[in-house]
């Protein structure tokens, strides 16, 4: 049976215990064995971390010591997953920019704060985790986020619905949720989530983060079936020396 790590602390706003509760039941409706932590020395051993086929981060708000990003790093490159929404997993360390490059993105702003109403556009045919789903209205923050050009985009909501200095730029796209690749590891993210009541007001949110689980869950048996190894990464000293 697969196996995840699910890490759950930081700032309480973020409701982490909720998300990480509501997650690993996601998970395990899916097949997946789940394991709850509220300390972020679950990753503290490097070897034992290589047990793990995904791990979900639910921690806002914080630092992490330099080590526990590395351990990480080599598991996800070496085919773990990875996967979390909103500040469970971009906005958790702010300090380090190793975690953001792995992470694909970190949020900046939520104009116009909670309780505002906007859209969330799919990307048709960027990825079997969106087939069949449709646009979907939100009402929470809508965040602004600074992204990884290389992050495969799923869906995206409009900016500016608010007036503002940034305003004065032209409108953009911003990516809600994408996916990407760390050495042979899959990474999912969901920006949804500012509380976890947003997957029970807006069910397409919860069906894609249990497609989105379950994607990167799969993402040791998809590297071994696809030939993928992370011994082709070893050279870039990045992905474990970070």
């Amino acid at each position: 049976m697969k196996k995840a790590m699910i890490f759950q602390g930081g700032w309480d706003g973020h409701e982490p215990h909720l998300t990480s509760v509501r997650f690993a039941r996601l998970l395990n409706e899916g097949g997946v064995q789940t394991e709850i932590y509220d300390t972020l020395d679950c990753l503290a051993d490097a070897e034992k971390l290589l047990e793990y086929d995904l791990f979900v981060a639910c921690w806002t708000s914080d630092s992490i010591k330099h080590e526990y990003v590395q351990n990480i790093s080599r598991a996800i490159g070496r085919g773990a997953g990875l996967a979390g929404c909103h500040g469970g997993m971009c906005d958790s360390f702010r300090d380090s920019p190793d975690w953001q490059f792995i992470t694909g993105g970190q949020w900046v702003a939520h104009p116009g704060n909670d309780g505002t109403r906007y859209m969330v556009n799919i990307n048709h045919g960027s990825s079997p985790i969106i087939e069949g789903l449709e646009d979907f209205e939100v009402c929470s923050e809508q965040y602004y986020m600074h992204i990884d050009p290389a992050v495969e985009v799923l869906a995206t909501t409009r900016f500016p619905l608010v007036n503002g200095f940034y305003a004065a730029n032209k409108p953009v796209d911003m990516p809600v949720i994408w996916t990407k690749y760390w050495g042979a590891g899959r990474v999912f993210y969901n920006s949804l989530g500012h509380h976890d009541d947003i997957f029970d007001k807006s069910p397409t949110a919860e069906v894609l983060m249990r497609r989105g689980l379950l994607w990167a869950a799969d993402s040791k048996q998809y590297a071994i079936k696809n030939g993928l190894s992370d011994e082709k990464y070893l050279e870039n000293k990045l992905l474990y020396k970070i």
